[in-house]
């Protein structure tokens, strides 16, 4: 018998999961650097600088990825939830492979405007 750890539904909650977790942890950072941009333009300008590292770029990519895959598995969620199914189960299934090959691709088309 399959563990259900095993299985592509499992990975995918736990990628949508921890994909929002991890952009709810990056909110308040996010609107720390905002209010930075608002009131100390000087300190503000002196963060752009340090957002030029390749580690920076780096973690930009990673939530660009992030909220994609978020997003991605998210509206397959939905769609189970929401809409009538008479088809098999291995249809839905196969909405996880193509969910992360879209959230890769946009990562790379993010890249690829980036660079």
């Amino acid at each position: 018998m399959k563990s259900p750890r095993n299985h592509r539904a499992y990975w995918a909650f736990v990628g949508h999961r921890l994909s929002g977790l991890a952009l709810g942890i990056f909110l308040p950072f996010h609107f720390y650097v905002l209010g930075m941009a608002l009131e100390r333009s000087g300190r503000f300008d002196s963060f752009l600088k340090l957002s030029e590292m390749p580690l920076m770029k780096f973690g930009e990519w990673s939530l660009v990825v992030l909220l994609s895959i978020h997003m991605s598995f998210g509206l397959r969620l939905l769609a189970m939830e929401l809409l009538p199914w008479s088809s098999t189960r291995n249809a839905r299934l196969s909405w996880i492979g193509w969910g992360f090959a879209a959230s890769l691709l946009v990562g790379l088309v993010f890249v690829a405007g980036v660079i």
